[in-house]
């Protein structure tokens, strides 16, 4: 099918067929505006007649994650393609701070698998990423009217974990 013919297939009131079309366009090309919605990607599986674990990856962002993104990378490098429940292991166990929202937006993209009706034993993180957010900058007043900056590190914390494909 193309992308018209499922945008003419899922439109309804207030989300014609041009809209629907230019939001899977965009979906196929991995950006994320319009953002498909869940039960918009459950009727294009329908169509296509797979389930809809298949055409998705399961992503959570927690964003102004209060740590600089370079220690937070340390641990997302570290649960990469790693199954879930080794991932899990891995964040409640380390000792740094950044561990915390890792483990929390793991656990929401886990949690989007499940209403999508996935196989848990079966996902592993796909995709562990850092970006960097904007800085709060304080100073500190010194001697003689100076002051030295304080730059305080924010960072955007993204996790999609996808279902492995069954073997045979």
């Amino acid at each position: 099918m193309t992308p018209r013919q499922l945008g003419e297939a899922i439109a309804e009131k207030g989300f014609d067929a041009d809209d629907a079309e230019r939001a899977i366009r965009n979906w196929i090309a991995g950006r994320d505006y319009p953002r498909c919605k869940a039960s918009r990607l459950t009727q294009i599986a329908g169509l296509l007649s797979m389930p809809a674990r298949d055409l998705v990856a399961f992503t959570s962002q927690v964003r102004y994650h209060r740590g600089s993104p370079r220690k937070a990378r340390l641990l997302a490098d570290l649960i990469r393609g790693k199954n879930v429940d080794q991932a899990l292991n891995l964040l409640t166990f380390t000792t740094k701070r950044a561990a915390v929202n890792l483990k929390k937006c793991l656990n929401a993209a886990i949690a989007d698998a499940e209403q999508a009706e996935c196989d848990v034993t079966r996902l592993f993180v796909a995709e562990s990423r850092v970006n960097n957010a904007p800085v709060i900058k304080r100073f500190q007043p010194k001697d003689r009217g100076r002051a030295h900056a304080i730059i305080k590190p924010l960072s955007h914390i993204t996790i999609s974990v996808e279902e492995r494909p069954s073997k045979g």
